[in-house]
């Protein structure tokens, strides 16, 4: 049952992964009211949340003020998941899956979620692979059109060291002939993978089976692009105007899929002053987040 304030709730993925994640719901709401009132998954980009600035930190605290539950969850992917070979992309769809069950297990009846950054392409993911989900809607935040198309532009915009073809090369010498089975890993480092120098800030960390199934060519879960059609859910697509990451085009391309394939609840807005985190307009962005919701609750938020 639905607990007023904030807790945290442990539960598991369908491989035994442990999720810890933060349920925050308003005060002065009875219980009937907490059942009703949405709740929002809030689902990270690399970093994980908690110790994570912008939306991953913020999210909680602007929807709480406008009457909405969140759950922040940590799946896989986050800290060290990439560099210590436990972020395995596809896996992580299972964090969000056994996610939903347990708000549903908590009387929750309004689901929606969003992924920030690397977190809505987890997100699409997840819908995807998920036709019976009691999710009610997606907020998808900097979502880029394919990670691996993605990776692919960034590093040969920066002309890094490996390129994106030798990494490819290396990861199947790596990993041999059936990687998702594979025992051999390895942690490498892409120089100029973020900027054109050779500083930390510029660096990026894989092991190769992590990078192979987020970034790699053959990571087919990760090309949002090839999956968005499956999408039948209410989409809304948030962009910072001056997102330097993921390029403006990218949420649009995506809205036109959807549209094609026969969904016709999608809407995109570009968030003013910001870049690829748009709570830098916290304000902006929740009041769009808000308003979205109640038009497909039909009614007022409790």
């Amino acid at each position: 049952m639905a607990v007023k304030g904030s807790r945290i709730l442990s539960y598991e993925a369908r491989d035994g992964f442990k999720v810890d994640a933060l349920l925050t719901t308003p005060h002065g709401a009875d219980a009937a009211d907490l059942r009703r009132i949405p709740v929002i998954i809030n689902i990270h980009g690399v970093l994980g949340n908690f110790l994570a600035r912008g939306t991953p930190k913020i999210f909680p605290s602007v929807m709480l003020a406008r009457g909405y539950s969140t759950l922040s969850i940590n799946t896989r992917m986050a800290f060290l998941g990439q560099i210590m070979g436990t972020g395995i992309f596809p896996e992580a769809a299972w964090d969000v899956e056994c996610s939903v069950r347990a708000l549903t297990k908590e009387g929750f009846e309004n689901i929606y979620i969003l992924g920030y950054s690397m977190g809505a392409n987890i997100a699409v993911d997840y819908v995807d692979r998920s036709p019976d989900s009691p999710v009610k809607g997606l907020i998808l935040e900097g979502c880029s059109y394919s990670l691996p198309e993605s990776q692919k532009k960034r590093l040969d915009r920066w002309q890094s060291i490996p390129r994106y073809d030798d990494v490819c090369s290396k990861a199947r010498m790596v990993l041999g002939a059936e990687p998702e089975i594979s025992k051999n890993d390895q942690i490498f480092i892409i120089y100029r993978a973020w900027g054109d120098s050779l500083n930390p800030s510029d660096v990026e960390m894989f092991t190769y089976k992590t990078w192979w199934f987020m970034r790699g060519p053959e990571a087919a879960r990760a090309k949002t692009c090839d999956i968005m059609d499956g999408v039948s859910v209410p989409v809304l697509f948030i962009h910072g105007a001056d997102d330097d990451i993921v390029f403006p085009d990218e949420p649009r391309r995506l809205a036109e899929i959807l549209k094609a394939a026969g969904n016709s609840a999608v809407d995109t807005t570009y968030v003013p002053d910001a870049a690829h985190d748009c709570m830098e307009n916290p304000d902006f962005s929740a009041d769009v987040i808000d308003g979205w919701i109640k038009n497909i609750e039909g009614r007022k938020v409790y």
